[in-house]
Parts: C-alpha cells; structure tokens; sequence
C-alpha cells in the first residue's frame, strides 16, 4: 500500500510540475512584446533593458518578502557563492541572447537558444543521471523541428550567419541549459525556488551593470553607460516595471518552481511552447498572422509536450 501512495504522490507532484511549467511559459512568452515595445519605441538598448528587469526583479521581491516572509531572504552560508555563480550563468545567458540577436536575427537565434532543451537532456544524463531514453530523444528531435519552423529559420537566406555568430548562438542554448541545470541543483540544495531567484536575478544585475560599463567589445547598440535612457518617460518606466514584475517574477519564478518536481530536461522541452505562445500572442495584440510553417512548427512543439507527458519517462525517479 505504501508503494502505491508513493506513487499516486509522485505521479500528483509530476503533474503539478507539468502545470506549473506550462504556467511559467505563457507567462514568460509576453516578454517579447514588452521588451518589443521598449526597444522599438525607446531605442532602449537590450543589455541596459536586462539591467533595470533584474534589478527591479529584485528590488520588488527583496521587498515584497522583507515585509511579509523575511525567512525567504536567509540564505545559508555555504550556499552564497552558488548563488553568485548562479547570477553569473544567468547574466551570460541574457547576455549571450542578446548577441545571438543582434549577429544571427531573430530567427536564427532563437533556434540556436532552443538548442538548449538538446544541451539539458544530455547534461541533466550526464551530471543528475536522468534518463535519455528513446522518447525524450524524440520530443527534443520534435521540438528542435518545431522552433526551425516556428521561427523561420528553414528559409535557407536565414542562414548567412559568420563563425561568432554561430558560437554566441550556440553559447546562448548552453547558458539557457545552465540556467536550467542551476535550477534544478538549488532544489537538490533545498533552496527555496523564490529565495534562489531573488539572488540570483540580483547577483546578474550586478554582471551585467558591468556588462554595460564595459561594452565597448560588443556590437553597436547592445550596451550603454546611460542607465537612465528612459529619461522622464514615466509610460517607459512602467512598462519596464511591468516587464519584471509579470512576466520575468511570473515566468522565470514559476519555471523555478516547476524543477521541484520535474527533471530539468522535461522542463526545458515544456520551455519550447514559448515561441508558439508567442506567435499567438503577437497575432492577437500586434496583427502578426500565422504562416503555414508556422502552424507546422506549432504542431511539433505541442506534440512533443504531449509525447512526453504521456509517456513512461515522465516519473520522478528519472
């Protein structure tokens, strides 16, 4: 009877983190419109964007937990320079992105960050021994298709990339598999997943304040000393402001949340719905229509979700 409680318990916990995960995606995928929107209407550049999001990020749940829960901001000694390490992955990762932009485009980036669900699934194997069996191999195949399509990026013109363009990109999935990894490792340490964002949007705040400060070695545009561009915008300010406090606190919280029960591999594939979310909500809010790629690539990424949601990998034992 106890091994069937236990896996009735498992299989509730699993599911919960299914939820939550896909929760997180639909959170996290109106970032673009609002960074959209800054970028476009402000020319803010992306890595001073980055700096406000974390820091704010930070700022509104250091405060938000110092009034109500003050035990969410204690954090034991041995776990400070994990967490500092943490910041840094995040940071790079943003960083990287940003680049990947700017060199590749769009299109091309955004299938070489979602590489990473590739990149975890070999790494989560290999560091927490989670199981890379003959299913996951195929939803990461599936979702990997799903982004070529989604984005663009089977048009072979998409594809003049140069050599650093291909290392940022690439660089780009492996932080995003990190950030994932890193993840997942703060739950082996019992870290509690808000606690863990809160240092850890603040330890990449404080990289990539000196990401900017020295950003004379990356491409026009990305970086600035003028960390006050929004000027006295007080629609800009807000924006930004709801920038990290919805999709950023929700998005990247919850996401956090969701590696308390699942492998870090499943949740970084359940990440692949972003850029289908996304297309949908760009139809809706900016009259973005739907080609017929990328209804295709729509139907591999959800049908890689599904393979493995119903599939006998999904056990936390894995």
């Amino acid at each position: 009877m106890n091994s069937a409680f236990q896996k009735t318990s498992q299989i509730t916990g699993f599911n919960r983190g299914y939820l939550i995960c896909i929760t997180a995606t639909i959170l996290w995928s109106s970032t673009a419109i609002f960074i959209r929107y800054l970028t476009v209407n402000y020319q803010m550049p992306p890595l001073v964007l980055a700096f406000w999001r974390d820091l704010f990020l930070t700022v509104v749940l250091g405060v938000v937990f110092a009034l109500f829960n003050p035990i969410r901001l204690k954090l034991k000694t041995q776990d400070r320079k994990f967490m500092l390490f943490y910041g840094l992955v995040l940071a790079v990762f943003n960083s990287t992105w940003t680049v990947s932009v700017a060199l590749n485009g769009a299109a091309v980036s955004t299938v070489l960050a979602y590489s990473s669900a590739a990149f975890t699934a070999i790494l989560g194997w290999w560091i927490f021994g989670e199981k890379l069996g003959k299913v996951k191999i195929a939803a990461v195949t599936l979702s990997l298709l799903g982004c070529v399509f989604v984005s663009g990026a089977h048009v072979p013109s998409t594809w003049q990339l140069n050599p650093a363009g291909v290392v940022t990109g690439l660089a780009s999935g492996i932080f995003f598999a990190s950030y994932s990894l890193m993840g997942k490792a703060s739950s082996e340490r019992s870290i509690n997943p808000w606690t863990a964002l809160v240092y850890a949007f603040g330890g990449a705040a404080v990289f990539i304040f000196f990401f900017n400060l020295f950003g004379w070695f990356l491409p026009p545009g990305l970086a600035s000393t003028d960390f006050f561009w929004l000027g006295s915008s007080i629609t800009g300010w807000l924006v930004l402001l709801a920038l990290a406090v919805g999709p950023t606190v929700g998005g990247y919280g919850l996401y956090t949340v969701s590696l308390t029960y699942l492998p870090a591999s499943i949740a970084n594939i359940i990440a692949t719905l972003e850029p289908v979310i996304t297309a949908i909500l760009a139809y809706f809010l900016l009259a973005e229509r739907f080609s017929p790629s990328q209804i295709l690539g729509s139907i591999f990424i959800i049908s890689s979700v599904i393979i493995l949601r119903f599939s006998q990998e999904w056990s936390p034992a894995h």
